[in-house]
């Protein structure tokens, strides 16, 4: 066995690939690793046809990354792959120092960023069940039986048996301590929903701004920093939008290829986008890879149960986009990723959120129109949707048909006037949207 280091955070960065390497995926793994903490000692890629189920990659990479990491001073090897036990043993024997995997090291980071009650259960949880298949490291010499020499002599059992058995127990402790505090959770949302607030939920690949848009939007001062997952815990505040309040949650950022054992770990933020009426899907628009991102972010909301809900995408950080504008892509109607409804706003610098909230409000149906509406008798079927849709207030009939008053959401208004006998819903409509 060989001495770990404590310090842990000068690091070689490992990149194993099968094909052509994604320059974005090194990249995002070098982010993840400076995330954590860490300073790059060196970065080298692997290539792997056929993975080794011992060593992951082969011995003669292996032999140039332990003569990269002499030569660099690294005492710590993350590797952007998922790594069994055994894997992470024999690559640490054979190196001489510690070794993490994608997956260690994102709990890694969580672990830092969570600060409430909740969220630090949460890692614990997650940082637990991910030891418990690894927890042979560095117990090796402790896999005899206990007793035999003088003040040894116990029960027939080995430390590592007994270190499972203490592990286990504190899983199920934190579980139930987790149930108590989604109880809680789970009556404070039933109060939001019987106060007939919208919620609204912010998601998006981790990075794109979700953080400082909730504080341009609330007036909050929920943490922001240039930072992959800088929010872990969910925040959750009241703001106004033309017609009425909403409620806004923050969760917390995506990345590609989340190991499905982490999911856990996000089930207090992700439970407020599951459980909203509402998304916008914050994008960096100066992202080259953003239509990436969009796709790999509906993937995890697949994965939650959240996909089919409605969303805006929000294209944040025009601000880096020379010549870039202020502006609102509306829907076509057609359902794909290129084509969905758009705002292209920067949080940073406050452009675009007067369009955003007005936008947002149209989509909820907060933002009314109201007038008196004559509708002539041949138009019986309009009459009777707008009884349907409970927005007549008054009506009186004459021999020229009916005249009613009427306090319409916009996006019902907008429906019913694209059909062929809306002409007198369009004299409703404002020629452009509302400012806020």
């Amino acid at each position: 066995m060989f001495d770990r280091s404590k310090r842990g955070e000068h690091a070689l960065l490992i990149q194993p690939h099968s094909g052509r390497l994604e320059e974005d995926v090194l990249e995002e793994f070098t982010d993840l690793a400076r995330s954590a903490g860490a300073s790059i000692a060196a970065t080298l890629t692997a290539r792997i046809d056929r993975p080794n189920p011992s060593i992951l990659i082969g011995s003669g990479k292996l032999d140039e990354i332990k003569a990269a990491a002499e030569a660099t001073g690294a005492d710590l090897v993350l590797v952007n792959h998922a790594l069994s036990p055994s894997q992470e043993r024999n690559l640490e024997r054979f190196l001489e120092r510690r070794v993490i995997d994608r997956t260690g090291l994102i709990l890694d980071i969580f672990a830092q960023r969570a600060h409430s009650h909740e969220g630090k259960l949460q890692v614990e949880l997650a940082q637990l069940r991910h030891m418990s298949t690894r927890l042979v490291r560095g117990w090796t010499h402790l896999e005899r039986q206990r007793g035999g020499a003088i003040g040894l002599r116990g029960p027939g059992e080995t430390q590592l048996e007994t270190d499972r058995r203490l592990l286990q127990k504190r899983v199920e402790q934190l579980q139930k301590r987790l149930e108590k505090v989604e109880v809680q959770r789970t009556q404070m949302r039933r109060a939001r929903v019987r106060s007939e607030l919208p919620r609204v939920a912010l998601v998006g690949y981790t990075n794109a701004g979700k953080s400082t848009l909730f504080n341009a939007l609330t007036g909050a001062e929920a943490y922001a920093a240039d930072k992959l997952f800088a929010t872990l815990d969910p925040t959750v505040r009241r703001i106004a939008v033309p017609g009425g309040n909403v409620v806004l949650a923050d969760t917390v950022g995506f990345v590609r290829d989340l190991p499905h054992e982490l999911v856990a770990a996000f089930r207090a933020t992700l439970s407020e986008a599951r459980e909203a009426d509402f998304l916008l899907h914050v994008v960096d628009a100066a992202d080259p890879h953003r239509e990436e991102r969009i796709a790999q972010v509906d993937e995890v909301l697949n994965e939650v149960g959240a996909g089919e809900l409605p969303q805006l995408l929000v294209f944040n950080k025009i601000d880096r986009i020379e010549g870039s504008e202020v502006r609102h892509d509306a829907q076509d109607g057609i359902p794909d990723t290129a084509r969905r409804e758009r705002v292209w706003i920067s949080a940073r610098d406050g452009l675009g959120l007067d369009l955003l909230q007005s936008v947002l409000g149209k989509r909820l149906g907060l933002q009314h129109v109201s007038g008196d509406l004559r509708l002539p008798p041949t138009a019986g079927r309009l009459r009777s949707r707008l009884h349907q849709l409970e927005v007549v207030r008054g009506e009186r009939s004459d021999e020229d048909g009916w005249l009613l008053q009427v306090e319409i959401p916009i996006a019902e208004a907008e429906k019913l006037a694209a059909a062929d006998d809306g002409a007198p819903i369009r004299a409703l409509l404002p020629e452009k949207l509302p400012e806020w």
